[in-house]
């Protein structure tokens, strides 16, 4: 019966990630149509602006005003007629890109999808659960199935307060490939507790550092996002071709930081408890609090790294791409610690199962 159940759940497992492809290609294919929609929209408000520009009319005698679009045109000054009609067409343009893209019908497609993996994929973790009669993440499998899991759903309900459905191809691309990894090298059969998981802190513990990691990738992708766009307006502002069209429909690159950062902040709380209550179990389980482990000490970086971030961006005015880059280093030793200390480095910590 427990077999059965474990298999019945990979099973699951499998439907979960097949959803989350098809959630994923329709994610990218709304990235395709905002730029594509960005390029027509653009285009379509330079004969615009031409028209009214037209309309405004000058004094007897002025010279003729220059028509937007040029080149080497120079703006109209900010508080004259033509520089308050130049700026409602470029705010018109802006919210028609960014509203438009909100509604369109692959990203409802791909929301949707996600839905129906997240269904499929917590059908998978339960089985797990009671397969092994306990809490599903007690070996780098587990960790994995119920990791990507918490993942997803937060990237779902942070969509009940930011419209953020824009980072679904960076979300569920990560998650895609992390599974994949995890399908391809982790998996182990079901097994017993080793006797010191057996303990009430593997449910906190655990369940705790999962929500910082999750909450932590969601911090990178809008990071990750936050650079394009930082390179975007550049191109802008220096009149330089644009390689990603599609970043004209997402926020600013500042907007992007401030979510990134609210977001992160919340990984962090998370990541400390995780430390705390780490160490209270070490000390239950093996009769001390810190022992400088691979796995503690790696725990210990990874705040170090967003305790920095957080310092360096609340006192130090690391704004832009010193924080992002911060932010990205940061979930990149997320990652190490996930998938290289937990396998390679053999210490007190070694519950990978493999």
């Amino acid at each position: 019966m427990t077999e059965t159940l474990a298999q019945l759940s990979t099973v699951f497992l499998y439907a979960a990630m097949g959803l989350y492809a098809a959630a994923f290609i329709a994610f990218a294919l709304d990235l395709a149509r905002r730029g594509a929609r960005a390029t027509a929209v653009e285009a379509a408000a330079v004969p615009s602006a031409v028209a009214r520009r037209a309309e405004v009319t000058a004094p007897v005698g002025a010279p003729t005003a220059t028509v937007i679009g040029g080149g080497d045109a120079e703006a109209p000054p900010a508080g004259s007629a033509l520089g308050r009609l130049s700026s409602r067409i470029s705010s018109r343009v802006e919210d028609d890109l960014v509203n438009g893209s909100e509604n369109s019908a692959s990203l409802r497609w791909a929301f949707g999808l996600t839905i129906v993996g997240f269904a499929f994929h917590f059908v998978a973790v339960v089985l797990r659960g009671i397969a092994a009669a306990r809490v599903p993440w007690a070996n780098m499998w587990e960790f994995s199935m119920t990791g990507t899991l918490v993942i997803i759903g937060v990237f779902l309900i942070a969509n009940l307060k930011w419209q953020i459905k824009y980072v679904g191809t960076f979300v569920l691309g990560l998650v895609l490939v992390l599974q994949g990894i995890a399908l391809l090298r982790y998996y182990v059969p079901v097994v017993p507790l080793q006797p010191a998981l057996q303990s009430y802190w593997l449910v906190i513990h655990i369940i705790v550092a999962v929500l910082g990691t999750a909450f932590f990738a969601l911090g990178f992708a809008l990071s990750g996002l936050q650079l394009l766009q930082y390179r975007r307006e550049r191109q802008v502002e220096e009149s330089r071709p644009q390689q990603f069209r599609f970043l004209a429909t997402l926020p600013s690159s500042v907007a992007l930081e401030n979510l990134a950062y609210r977001i992160n902040i919340v990984g962090f709380i998370a990541w400390t408890f995780t430390l705390i209550a780490g160490a209270i179990w070490a000390e239950k389980a093996w009769g001390r609090y810190w022992g400088w482990d691979t796995k503690e000490v790696w725990t210990f970086i990874i705040w170090v790294i967003y305790a920095g971030y957080i310092h360096a961006r609340a006192t130090r005015g690391w704004r832009g791409s010193r924080s992002a880059w911060l932010a990205i280093i940061g979930f990149a030793a997320v990652l190490f610690n996930f998938g290289i200390v937990n396998v390679f480095f053999h210490g007190l910590h070694a519950y990978s199962g493999l």
